[in-house]
């Protein structure tokens, strides 16, 4: 899974680099507490499902299934 995480940065700051890490750790702090709950992940299909499936692959061999 890639990190999607932005990679914070303090620019042009006056900042001594222990106050700068550490608005950098409260802004992190801060997104992580934030953040959207993960999406659940989804239930397998059943074996039915899986056999519907797989036998409707060839079912018709020319049809566009876009469109």
């Amino acid at each position: 899974m890639p990190n999607r995480r932005p990679r914070l940065e303090l620019v042009g700051t006056s900042a001594t680099p222990e106050e700068a890490a550490a608005v950098v750790a409260a802004v992190e702090r801060f997104l992580r507490d934030t953040a959207p709950p993960p999406a659940p992940v989804p239930e397998p299909p059943t074996g039915w499902v899986q056999a519907a499936r797989l036998e409707a692959v060839d079912r018709f061999p020319g049809a566009n299934p876009w469109g």
